[in-house]
């Protein structure tokens, strides 16, 4: 999902496409994409942009007439921009937005097709879209404290949660919390208040650096290649790959959809979590810390064998037997 480091870069592009520029058409390609009726979407057709700015995860570009287009792109939504009248993807093209500059066209990879587009008049219709979360670029270490304080939750759960913080998912909470070296496990009222500066500092400091490296990444180009891993990070998306930071190797907690991926060394004190695809499954073999996971790995002990195969059951589902 495209989180807020990368739908700032995206807005700055576009920024330099269509500020200013009319909004000739726009083309819907999928049934489902358009979630709102009132005003109909053909209402936006000849207006002018007369800005951009970010909802959360959400793009939200302004028209003459007090009309906003609200793009978002939930987990696989992708935006890119073509030239003008642009015919997109049959397989993965959602929607087609033709600009007096180009097309900027919105794709959706996969089954689940969540990206969505509202048109909304007004600001208080704008306002129904923001889920409040706090816009942490933009807040001091008190407003800091008190959203982290609002739910007793795990650091994981409350950063990522878009009505305490703004614009941050699966990706970037990882990254910084393991800048700040706390374990996504901990929660969030019981963190000191030296831990608390420390997780303020890392959240504005990560967010800050993937900006900057996005922006030098796309350059004037519109920004394509937008994904959740990236070589780069030091943890997210870099299970068994060593920590940038102690050299050990990273860990990853599954649930769902989503992987939550940590570095015992620096942000547990070199205790393994629980993971529920695979700790439930091996019990008393599984290892509660590094130091036991490298014993084994060195001894070919049972945990680890039970891990391997545990591990492809819950990435490939039971094995069936043959007929």
């Amino acid at each position: 999902m495209p989180e807020l480091p990368d739908v700032v870069v995206y807005i700055e592009a576009l920024e330099r496409r269509i500020m200013g520029a009319r909004l000739e058409r726009v083309r819907l390609l999928s049934p489902f994409v358009l979630r709102s009726v009132d005003p109909p979407v053909a209402a936006a057709a000849g207006r002018t942009v007369t800005g951009l700015r970010r909802l959360g995860k959400r793009i939200v570009i302004g028209l003459d007439g007090d009309l906003f287009l609200i793009l978002h792109l939930m987990i696989a939504g992708r935006l890119h921009w073509r030239p003008a009248g642009a015919k997109p993807s049959r397989k993965i093209g959602l929607a087609a937005l033709d600009f007096s500059t180009g097309t900027l066209v919105m794709t959706e990879a996969g089954t689940k097709k969540r990206a969505a587009i509202h048109l909304a008049r007004g600001e208080a219709q704008l306002a129904e879209h923001d889920p409040g979360g706090l816009e942490v670029l933009d807040a001091d270490l008190a407003a800091f404290r008190a959203a982290l304080a609002a739910e007793h939750h795990t650091l994981k759960r409350v950063l990522t949660d878009p009505h305490l913080f703004s614009g941050i998912g699966n990706a970037y909470s990882d990254e910084i919390l393991h800048r700040a070296r706390l374990s996504p496990v901990k929660l969030s009222r019981q963190l000191t208040d030296a831990e608390t500066a420390r997780l303020f500092e890392a959240t504005r400091a990560t967010l800050l650096d993937w900006c900057a490296r996005l922006r030098r990444e796309a350059g004037d180009e519109f920004p394509e290649g937008v994904t959740a891993f990236r070589e780069a990070m030091a943890v997210h998306g870099r299970y068994g790959k060593p920590c940038p930071a102690c050299g050990a190797p990273v860990q990853r907690i599954v649930h769902a959809e989503n992987e939550t991926n940590y570095c015992a060394g620096c942000q547990t004190g070199g205790r393994l979590l629980a993971d529920r695809a695979l700790s439930r499954l091996l019990r008393e073999d599984w290892p509660r810390t590094l130091a036991e996971l490298e014993e084994r790995k060195a001894t070919g002990g049972a945990g680890e064998r039970s891990a391997g195969r545990a591990g492809s059951r819950a990435r490939h589902g039971p094995t069936r037997p043959s007929a």
